[in-house]
C-alpha cells in the first residue's frame, strides 16, 4: 500500500483524486491518504442536495457544497477535520466491511489514551459520541473507503450549514447536535496538535504493516484530476443535479439507511422516478429509476418490475421485501 501525499485542501480536487485512483485502470495499486478541506458540505451519491442543506447559511457563511461517489449521508469539512482514504483491491462485491479500515484510526486514539469503537452501521464514537463517519463505494474489484475524523471541528458552523434529519436527532439546533458528536481534541489530555496527531495515525498504518512507501502526485496525474474536477466535481449537475417537482413521496427508515422515493405520475404512468437516501449501495440507484420509468402505477405492474430487478445490487443491506413493501407504504400527496 503507498501513501499518497495530498496537501490540497480544494474539495472538488479531492474528491476527483479518489474518483482518479479508485477508476484508474492503469493504476492498480493500494492507497492510504490524509487530506483536509476547506468548509464545504460534502453530501452521499444518492441524496438530495438541497434537501440536505441550509442554503441561506450555506451562501452567507461561503461554503462550498460538493457530492462524493460513496453513499451515507451529508458531512461537514473545515480546517480542524481530518479525512481518511483508503483504495484497496477487494474482490468481495457484496458486504461493506468498515471495521478493518476504522482499526487504525481506534489503535491511534487508544495510544493518545482515548478510548474509541466503531457504532452504528458506519460511525466511529467516543464516549458514545459520534466523531468518524464512513462510508464505502465499490468500481469493478476496486474499494473506496474514506471517513471524516472531527478532530477540532467548528460544531457551530456545521449546524448552521446542514439540515439535521428529525429522524437521527429529534430537536434541531446545537444543544442537540452538540449531545451526539464530539471532537477528538476535547478527550485528549496532553496537548496534541493535529499535525501531530496525522503523523502519528501515518505510523499506526505503517507499523501495521500496510505501507510500502510515500509519493507524491505526478505532473501528469495532477492534469488528469483537474480535468475530471472541471469537468465533473464543479458542475450543477453532478452537485445539485436535476430535481423536477415529484408528486408521490414514499420515505422509510430501515436499520440500514433512509429511502426517499419520488415518483412522477402522468397518465398512470410513472414518468419520473428518483430514489434519495443516506444508504450505500453497490449500483449507482438513478438505474432503477430508469428502469421504473414508464411502469404502469399499479401495484401488479409495480411488483412484476420489482421481481425481474437486481435489487440487492442496489439495496445490499435490506432484508427481502423492504423495497417493494416502501412502494406500497407511506404514500405522501404533495
Amino acid at each position: 500500500m503507498i501513501h499518497l501525499i495530498n496537501p490540497s485542501t480544494d474539495p472538488y480536487f479531492n474528491l476527483a483524486l479518489e474518483e482518479y485512483l479508485l477508476m484508474n485502470e492503469f493504476d492498480l495499486n493500494d492507497y492510504f491518504l490524509l487530506w483536509q478541506d476547506r468548509p464545504v458540505v460534502v453530501v452521499g451519491r444518492n441524496q438530495n442536495t438541497l434537501e440536505e442543506i441550509n442554503l441561506e447559511a450555506i451562501r452567507s457563511q461561503g461554503v462550498e457544497v460538493v457530492r462524493r461517489l460513496s453513499g451515507g449521508g451529508a458531512v461537514y469539512h473545515d480546517e480542524g477535520n481530518l479525512n481518511f482514504t483508503f483504495i484497496v483491491n477487494d474482490e468481495n462485491r457484496s458486504a461493506f466491511d468498515f471495521a478493518r479500515f476504522t482499526e487504525p484510526v481506534i489503535e491511534t486514539l487508544d495510544k493518545m489514551g482515548i478510548k474509541a469503537e466503531n457504532s452504528g452501521r458506519n460511525d466511529i464514537t467516543i464516549a458514545g459520541k459520534k466523531f468518524s463517519g464512513n462510508a464505502q463505494c465499490r468500481f469493478k474489484h476496486r474499494l473506496l473507503h474514506h471517513g471524516t475524523l472531527m478532530f477540532d471541528c467548528r460544531i457551530e458552523d456545521m449546524v448552521k450549514v446542514l439540515n439535521v434529519s428529525p429522524d437521527k436527532i429529534v430537536s434541531k439546533g446545537v444543544k442537540s447536535v452538540r449531545s451526539r458528536v464530539t471532537n477528538i481534541s476535547e478527550h485528549i489530555k496532553q496537548p496534541v496538535s493535529l499535525e501531530q496527531f496525522k503523523d502519528l495515525l501515518v505510523q499506526t498504518v505503517r507499523d501495521g504493516g500496510y505501507l510500502q512507501g510515500d509519493r507524491q502526485l505526478s505532473k501528469s496525474e495532477l492534469l488528469e484530476i483537474n480535468k475530471l474536477r472541471q469537468k465533473k466535481y464543479i458542475s450543477w449537475d453532478w452537485v445539485y443535479g436535476n430535481s423536477p417537482p415529484f408528486n408521490i413521496q414514499r420515505k422509510k427508515t430501515f436499520p440500514w439507511g433512509t429511502v426517499d422515493l419520488r415518483l412522477d405520475i402522468k397518465n398512470g404512468l410513472i414518468e419520473k422516478c428518483k430514489i434519495y437516501g443516506d444508504f450505500f449501495s453497490n449500483r449507482d440507484v438513478t438505474e432503477l429509476g430508469r428502469d421504473l420509468t414508464g411502469t404502469p402505477y399499479r401495484q401488479p405492474d409495480i411488483d412484476h418490475k420489482l421481481a425481474v430487478m437486481d435489487l440487492n445490487s442496489y439495496f445490499p443491506a435490506a432484508n427481502p421485501g423492504e423495497i417493494e413493501g416502501l412502494i406500497g407504504d407511506g404514500l405522501v400527496i404533495k
